[in-house]
């Protein structure tokens, strides 16, 4: 059915509701709503049931496939900046990606970082203009057996996590790349500010750099999307306060993949001794990097140089948010005591990555 302009202009979204008034003037019964796991979700959930019924519209309905199947992941807040988009949704969408940022702790300044895709390629064949797919907001847990997803109609559907649906759905996520480049820059600047984090040398200086990488297969359901790895690096620094470095490593999206990155993984210069440890964490969206920092920060600054190196990974685990772990894979795997004439493969500690490392001077010219 197409909607006229005051039709559309008729569809309401607000973010934390419990309904949605639909293309055909139906509510959403709050009964089929799925619980807010967290701010983060309970934003992308109510974007996600907006956007649903949005699509009964054949022309938006037909903008949005196309950019679905143009891209990878659309940039919700600028392919509803669009004339034809509803002007409800638009705002909503706006609205949504401030409320996020907020919750993750990153600035205003972070911009957009909803995003949508389709939930898997196998379904682009059904995608045809006369489909109006469903909507559904990626998982935050792993082990989740259900997923619930909003059709034009302002009803709920529940889909398998495990087995992909042969109708389309659309999948409303966070840009956990552009979030996590942002949250560890912030991360940094608190560490740098709290002591732990001196400046770095400005001298040729040793790093180990990673030649590969690779993380074991963990299943994880269709609805969610490539993965953001970054890794925690911890060790003393010259001053006997623990130093730690954060290092994005973007390119790591699949797990049972193999992954060459050449990248300098720890920069001798700032420890003071020839032993560091590495976190490897994973964001899904949902972390919030400012209580990260803060909570890293309160424990290691109590910790001191003894004259001794001393494993810092516990501290650090221990120290995490309990949030970061509302999803089995947000702790990835640990390295203890890495050396700075470490090489070859290194398995990690909870057996579910393994880096192939070197030792590399870096010549300042």
């Amino acid at each position: 059915m197409h909607l006229t302009a005051s039709k559309r202009a008729a569809i309401t979204l607000a973010l934390g509701a419990t309904c949605v008034l639909a293309a055909q003037g139906l509510a959403l019964p709050s009964a089929q709503a799925a619980p807010a796991k967290s701010p983060v979700t309970a934003a992308e959930t109510a974007v996600a049931r907006g956007l649903a019924a949005s699509l009964a519209d054949p022309g938006w309905r037909g903008q949005v496939r196309s950019a679905a199947l143009g891209s990878k992941q659309v940039d919700l807040a600028r392919l509803t900046s669009g004339s034809a988009a509803p002007a409800a949704l638009t705002g909503a969408v706006a609205a949504a990606d401030r409320k996020i940022a907020a919750a993750k702790g990153l600035g205003a300044q972070t911009g957009s970082l909803l995003r949508v895709r389709l939930g898997a390629d196998s379904m682009k064949a059904a995608l045809t203009p006369d489909t109006a797919p469903l909507v559904a907001v990626a998982a935050d847990d792993d082990d989740g057996a259900a997923v619930t997803a909003y059709d034009s109609a302002g009803r709920a559907h529940t889909l398998s996590a495990r087995q992909t649906p042969r109708q389309p759905v659309y999948v409303v996520d966070v840009d956990v790349d552009k979030a996590a480049a942002a949250g560890l820059q912030q991360v940094g600047q608190a560490f740098k500010k709290a002591g732990l984090a001196a400046p770095a040398a400005t001298a040729g200086f040793w790093t180990t750099k990673v030649d590969s990488v690779h993380l074991n297969d963990d299943e994880e359901p269709w609805i969610l999307g490539d993965a953001e790895i970054f890794s925690i690096v911890s060790g003393f620094g010259f001053d006997g306060k623990v130093r730690v470095d954060t290092v994005d490593m973007p390119y790591l999206d699949d797990d049972g993949t193999t992954y060459y990155p050449n990248q300098i993984l720890v920069n001798w210069s700032n420890y003071k001794y020839n032993l560091a440890d590495v976190v490897m964490m994973e964001d899904d969206g949902d972390e919030n990097y400012a209580a990260l920092a803060k909570a890293l920060a309160d424990a290691l600054l109590t910790i001191t140089d003894q004259g001794a190196y001393v494993p810092l990974v516990d501290a650090i685990l221990a120290a995490i948010p309990s949030s970061w772990y509302t999803n089995d894979a947000d702790y990835v795997d640990s390295w203890y005591t890495l050396a700075q004439t470490s090489s070859g493969q290194l398995n990690g500690a909870r057996g579910n990555g393994r880096m192939t490392v070197e030792p590399y001077f870096v010549q300042q010219f």
